[in-house]
C-alpha cells in the first residue's frame, strides 16, 4: 500500500468547550465541514451568579470536544460551529486552536513529526493515542516495552466516519479512551511506532495518534 504523503500539510487540535449535550452538535457540524471525526470528553464549569451559588449549583456540566484535521479545514469547521454554537454570546462556549506536530490516523499517514514554526524543541512530547474503550491498557503494554515510563486513560465518547453506528434512527457513538503519554523525545518516535503497528492504527475505526511539543514538564524524574 502506498502511503499518502503529509509533509507538506499542517495539522491543529481543535478544543470546543460547549455546555452537555452540544458537543454532538457542534461534532456533526464539523464533520459537514470535512473533520473526519472527534472525541467528547465531559468536563465541569463553574457559573458566577450568586443565585446559583445560594442555591449550591455553582457546577456545569461541559462537553469537551476534540479534533484534529487539516488547518484550512479546522477553520473553516470552527466558522460553522461559531454559526451554531454563537460563542460570541455569553456562556455559548470557547473554542481555541494548538498546532499538532504529527498525526496518524486511517489512510497510511507518513510519520514525521514538525516543530511548529517559530516553536522550540523541548525534552519532552506529548502524545496522545485515542481508541476503543478497553484498549488503553493494551496501548500503554505496547508503549511500556517501547519504553514509556507511564500514561494516563481518560474516558471519553467519540464520532467518526467508520464508527458511528444507527440504532432506531439515532446516532450512537462509540465509548473511547485517551491515552495521554509524555515521552522523552529521544524515545516518541518508537514509542509511536510501535503503538502505530500494535493497534493497527493505520487500519480504519482503530484510532489516532497525535504527538504535541511540550513546553516545560514538572514532577517528572529523570
Amino acid at each position: 500500500m502506498q502511503k499518502a504523503n503529509s509533509s507538506d500539510k499542517e495539522f491543529e487540535l481543535i478544543c470546543v468547550i460547549v455546555n452537555h449535550g452540544l458537543g454532538s452538535k457542534a461534532l456533526k457540524v464539523a464533520k459537514k465541514a470535512g473533520v473526519s471525526g472527534g472525541t467528547i470528553v465531559l468536563g465541569r464549569g463553574t457559573a458566577d451568579n450568586r443565585w446559583l451559588k445560594f442555591l449550591e449549583l455553582t457546577d456545569i456540566r461541559k462537553e469537551v470536544v476534540l479534533m484534529v484535521c487539516e488547518k484550512s479545514t479546522g477553520r473553516r469547521a470552527l466558522e460553522d460551529i461559531d454559526r451554531v454554537v454563537k460563542f460570541s454570546r455569553p456562556k455559548h462556549g470557547v473554542a481555541f486552536t494548538m498546532p499538532v506536530g504529527a498525526f496518524i490516523g486511517a489512510g497510511s499517514r507518513e510519520y514525521e513529526f514538525k516543530v511548529p514554526n517559530g516553536g522550540e524543541e523541548s525534552m519532552f512530547r506529548a502524545v496522545f493515542v485515542i481508541v476503543d474503550k478497553g484498549k488503553g491498557e493494551t496501548v500503554m503494554d505496547v508503549a511500556r516495552e517501547a519504553g514509556a515510563r507511564g500514561g494516563t486513560i481518560i474516558n471519553a465518547r467519540g464520532s467518526g466516519i467508520h464508527e458511528t453506528a444507527v440504532f432506531l434512527n439515532m446516532e450512537i457513538e462509540p465509548e473511547k479512551e485517551i491515552v495521554l503519554m509524555l515521552t522523552p523525545v529521544d524515545l516518541t518516535d518508537r514509542i509511536v511506532t510501535a503503538v502505530r503497528d500494535g493497534l493497527k492504527i493505520d487500519e480504519p475505526g482503530n484510532g489516532i495518534i497525535f504527538v504535541q511539543s511540550v513546553s516545560e514538564t514538572f514532577g517528572i524524574l529523570s
